[in-house]
């Protein structure tokens, strides 16, 4: 009863932010989101009676204060399979952790993977998307590759998560700027629910984002970049407005992250084919057309504040890599 599953964050263009039911982690409004290919979370866990708890080790730690979490999905598993042993569960990331780089997004994603194929349970991929956004709303989409869509059902019974296009389709490139290696000191969860309680941004944010949804998932049919810049970049700084806009407001940014968007769009305006967004964290993410890539790595790498340039290109959904 073990097995070990790798999945990748997922970088949202048309961005989550807010809870319809916290009890249920729903989602407030549906997203569009990218799975990129270098950066992973490998995930190992191991069913044993012995065991007498559940336990969690995160990039060879102990980690208490992520265990919570962990058990919670290993329960819904557990309601659906009675007798279900205590689980060892190791997971490790190959890029910084809770520093807005997705890392709960890929962790959960390859966490269901994992247990689905250890406990032989042959759920869909739908099945477990839907598991994996129980346990972290973004976590859905790491499930699935290439340019993904999470969908929130009408009647508010849950959501619906798949693939728009396939990686393959439309190649893009990711560069990512890492101003910080920090956890951030607000969670996107905490930061979510604050945000809606306190800023007064928060209800047109809610009203605008079928527009926003329509006109992505329009520019990713038709690959058409120009498109998916425009609303990208106008779904990031608004996500970011209704935060700034809290009270009191939060600010997941640096000074990096600033200097970093003011020399995308310089590249943009000289005709370099990239846009950028920045979600909870101060990690800028530079999405690029092919031959974008070392152009945009370059100018990213000399700026004052950026530790480390990321290159990535779109890839798979989570997978069974052991048993």
């Amino acid at each position: 009863m073990h097995a070990t599953a790798v999945a990748h964050p997922n970088i949202a263009l048309v961005k989550y932010w807010g809870k319809a039911d916290e009890s249920r982690n729903l989602p407030a409004v549906g997203s569009i989101s990218i799975t990129l290919d270098t950066l992973v979370t490998t995930t190992s866990v191991r069913f044993d009676p012995a065991l007498g708890e559940d336990r969690f080790t995160l990039d060879g730690r102990p980690a208490p204060d992520q265990l919570e979490r962990v058990r919670a999905c290993l329960d819904l598993f557990r309601a659906r399979l009675p007798g279900v042993p205590h689980a060892e569960v190791a997971s490790v990331n190959s890029f910084p952790t809770a520093a807005g780089l997705a890392s709960s997004a890929s962790g959960f994603a390859a966490l269901v993977v994992a247990v689905d194929r250890a406990l032989e349970a042959g759920l869909d991929r739908a099945e477990l998307a839907e598991l994996a956004r129980q346990c972290s709303g973004s976590a859905a989409r790491s499930i699935f590759g290439g340019f993904v869509e999470l969908r929130l059902r009408p009647d508010g019974s849950g959501c619906d998560t798949g693939q728009i296009r396939a990686a393959a389709d439309w190649p893009l490139q990711v560069v990512v700027a890492i101003t910080s290696a920090e956890a951030k000191a607000i969670g996107s969860t905490a930061g979510m629910l604050h945000t809606e309680r306190t800023s007064p941004y928060y209800p047109a944010w809610l009203a605008t984002s079928k527009t926003d949804l329509a006109a992505a998932r329009q520019a990713v049919e038709d690959r058409d970049f120009a498109a998916l810049a425009a609303v990208s970049e106008h779904s990031c700084l608004k996500m970011h407005a209704v935060a700034f806009a809290a009270r009191p407001g939060l600010l997941y940014w640096n000074g990096a992250t600033v200097e970093c968007i003011r020399r995308l769009r310089e590249l943009a305006s000289a005709g370099v084919g990239v846009f950028f967004t920045v979600d909870a964290g101060p990690q800028v993410k530079a999405i690029c057309l092919p031959e974008a890539g070392d152009r945009v790595a370059d100018a990213l790498a000399e700026l004052p504040g950026v530790a480390k340039v990321l290159r990535c290109g779109l890839g798979e959904g989570a997978r069974v890599v052991g048993v």
